[in-house]
């Protein structure tokens, strides 16, 4: 039947177009699976910006791009978290995230209102060697925007009222963000490569943020936010005089300060690879990380490095993505980076794969991190690497938003004031040796640190024989003993039949979850009660004191499988609640057995 389809199928075409027609439509098809040739680069040619310094040691950068009536202004500091005094972990972030919640002449509703008439964006956000209020506007409210910017950064009043509602806020964010992997992965890795460093804190404490008040903050603004310790970049549609006139207005009586040099300890030296796993029972799936130290940002191999990781593992095309996507099916990605900070910086290859093939992925990793140190890349993939990072970067700088942050890049790592003219040249200019050199550099695969986040039951096994040190933490980062794992079940099944009632912790709302299981021997099977509906127990078993289910239930009309994992001690229970789907993190549970 399917060949006289096609036979029907063919001579319609035929009859259709024609004999001659069609065979020339075949032919093309050989054309169609050949890439046209790139097309020869355009002239791309920045000017450089101007750059002054006021009396009172404020640097001001101007870019005059008149294409649209629109200015971007960043106001940049070279202070950042790492900066943050010894016992005040979070203060920076604190005080960034303050700074629009009112001044010493208007409140937080005030700010937001003349924002929004002015059609504007005003925000501040710091970064770990960085802090930035970044502003956007029409070009026509250029003298209302210096006036807010100024206010908000010169005389902001961190009233205790909204200080209370930042505190309660970022607490409850603290507990969510314990829920995802990726930050328990960036936790684990930040502690294992940068030691004492204060780059190792990847975030406060709940203990950290309840410290904070109100005195802390402004001694910490009047520290840092001195006008000596600042960079003004404008970007837009502006007139240079006359915009210099307005930031004198606005900042001239800024006062300098002194700007401490802060000396911070060393990384610690690998000598050896390393395990980490950080337990979350019933994962679906293993978060992998595995990161060594690396280069800082102004580093000179900064060019033959980011070719170098772009055929490794920077997007669709790289290597670690076509082995461990398209080759294996193991992830929806892996991808590495060069993570490059003021000071220190770090290699990372990552993905997030299925459970059962954590120990295979981590074998293609290897592979793949070995083959770039010990073989030369190919003619084509260096060809292809520099081809993507020159063609690109036109585009990067063609917004005006991505050359406000570009140059704002340049202005807070100190680079070349030819950084943006000669950036191309110098990506061309990478060869086949350079990229080897880099490559067996910064790629320490006898010395790498592997993070794995998931269900340490089931993947310890996998990677034990990658590293002899092996480390197991919880979700809390508390230390477990990872012995513990992997042993048969002994003693006989822990008693589940009956009425159970659970609380799931739901970002910072508890809600009540019924269970009622009936036991025969290891296997169990019943029924699930909640607000979200009702659930059938299925592919449900007690392993001693472990307990595993499916829970087979309905969810705005879809079908949903939920994976059940507790760990029963005599009549309570405690564990997580995981709905397979992407990004979804596992919901703790706490629960007791309902008297007979």
């Amino acid at each position: 039947m399917r060949n006289t389809i096609k036979i029907i199928i063919f001579a319609f075409v035929i009859s259709a177009f024609g004999a001659n027609t069609f065979a020339q439509k075949t032919m093309n098809e050989d054309f169609r699976k050949t890439a046209p040739a790139p097309l020869a680069p355009k002239q791309f040619d920045i000017p450089k910006p101007f750059e002054t310094v006021l009396p009172n040691g404020l640097k001001v950068v101007v870019f005059e791009d008149k294409r649209l009536p629109l200015v971007s202004y960043r106001l940049a500091f070279k202070t950042g978290e790492i900066n943050d005094p010894n016992g005040s972990t979070g203060l920076t972030s604190a005080l960034t995230t303050m700074l629009n919640e009112g001044t010493k002449t208007r409140s937080s509703k005030q700010l937001a209102e003349e924002i929004e008439r002015l059609g504007a964006s005003i925000s501040a956000s710091a970064s770990e060697d960085n802090t930035i209020i970044a502003a956007s506007a029409l070009s026509l409210y250029s003298s209302d925007v210096f006036r807010l910017m100024a206010d908000i950064v010169l005389n902001p009043s961190f009233p205790e009222n909204e200080l209370a509602l930042y505190k309660k806020n970022t607490i409850e964010g603290l507990k969510y963000q314990r829920s995802q992997p990726a930050f328990l992965a960036d936790e684990q890795i930040s502690k294992i490569i940068y030691g004492t460093h204060p780059y190792s804190i990847a975030s406060a404490s709940a203990a950290d943020v309840e410290k904070i008040t109100r005195e802390k903050l402004i001694a910490f603004h009047d520290k840092m936010f001195t006008a000596n310790n600042a960079t003004l970049i404008v970007v837009g549609d502006v007139n240079r005089d006359s915009l210099l006139k307005e930031i004198k207005d606005n900042f001239g009586n800024w006062k300098k300060g002194t700007v401490e040099t802060m000396k911070f300890s060393t990384p610690p030296v690998r000598t050896a690879t390393t395990l980490t796993v950080v337990d979350r029972p019933g994962s679906l799936q293993s978060n992998i990380v595995l990161a060594n130290l690396a280069i800082d940002r102004s580093s000179p191999d900064y060019f033959p490095v980011l070719v170098m990781n772009k055929i490794l593992g920077d997007g669709g095309s790289a290597r670690l993505f076509m082995n461990l996507r398209e080759a294996k099916g193991y992830t929806y990605g892996a991808y590495s980076r060069f993570d490059t900070k003021r000071l220190a910086g770090n290699f990372q290859a990552t993905a997030e794969v299925r459970t059962p093939v954590t120990g295979d992925s981590l074998k293609e990793f290897f592979y793949e991190l070995n083959r770039i140190r010990d073989e030369k890349v190919s003619e084509k993939e260096l060809r292809d690497a520099k081809s993507f990072l020159m063609g690109v970067f036109p585009l990067r700088a063609e917004t005006q938003e991505g050359l406000t942050n570009l140059l704002v890049s340049q202005q807070l790592y100190d680079l070349p004031a030819d950084y943006l003219q000669t950036y191309r040249d110098k990506v061309n200019a990478i060869t086949l040796e350079d990229i080897e050199r880099v490559a067996k550099k910064y790629i320490a695969p006898d010395k790498i640190a592997i993070v794995v986040v998931g269900d340490a039951e089931e993947i310890l096994k996998q990677v034990k024989p990658y590293s002899t040190k092996i480390e197991v933490f919880d979700t809390e980062g508390k230390a477990v003993d990872a012995s513990s794992y992997g042993k048969a079940s002994s003693g006989a099944a822990a008693n589940v039949n009956g009425k159970w009632n659970l609380v799931v912790d739901f970002q910072g709302q508890q809600l009540p979850v019924t269970l009622m299981l009936k036991q025969d021997g290891e296997k169990v099977s019943g029924s699930l009660d909640s607000m979200m509906g009702k659930g059938d127990i299925a592919d449900a078993k007690v392993s001693s004191n472990k307990f595993t289910a499916i829970a087979k239930s309905q969810i705005q009309g879809q079908s949903v499988d939920l994976n059940i994992s507790g760990t029963v001690d005599g009549t309570s229970m405690k564990g997580t609640i995981t709905i397979p789907m992407p990004g979804a993190p596992p919901l703790s549970f706490t629960g007791t057995k309902a008297k007979e």
